[in-house]
């Protein structure tokens, strides 16, 4: 066996259904909302698909850094929001909450915003109010906008 994380790479098509299966879920919330906060990088691309899905036009960002392509660090506000206030009736999106590091901040700032992603991991998920699908904590997500198509060793070498 090996230590590595595991890999779950997500497709374009693969996002764009459970992003909207979020927005179903959001549905079910039976609130009207005001817009959305986009926490970026990504969060964008959720953002508008559920934006979309919901019919909402006013879409915010919250420019948040807390991960390059291989870690996660501490996060570092980059844009706050002061337009929306304390958040109520806003939904704050993103792609993934891994350990929740930046959903605390942003709730920081926005304690009433309701926050929804399209994945979780273990450590993340009681930050989220609503997500889609769990994945293990040990598992790095691969988006469709930081990959590109090349071959990938299977999980098994040799023999």
């Amino acid at each position: 066996m090996t230590d590595q994380p595991k890999k779950y790479p997500v497709t374009w098509d693969q996002i764009h259904r459970d992003a909207k299966a979020l927005a179903w879920r959001l549905l079910d919330e039976k609130q009207t909302w005001k817009g959305i906060v986009a926490v970026t990088r990504g969060g964008m691309i959720p953002a508008c698909i559920i934006a979309r899905e919901l019919n909402l036009r006013m879409i915010e960002t919250f420019c948040v850094s807390s991960y390059d392509h291989k870690d996660q660090r501490e996060a570092d506000i980059l844009k706050d929001l002061p337009s929306v206030g304390d958040g109520e009736g806003w939904l704050v999106i993103d792609d993934l909450v891994d350990t929740g590091n930046t959903y605390k901040v942003i709730r920081d700032h926005l304690p009433k915003a309701h926050f929804a992603c399209v994945y979780a991991k273990p450590k993340g998920v009681t930050t989220a109010d609503t997500f889609v699908i769990e994945v293990s904590q040990d598992t790095w997500v691969y988006f469709p906008w930081d990959m590109e198509v090349q071959y990938i060793d299977p999980l098994v070498v040799g023999g």
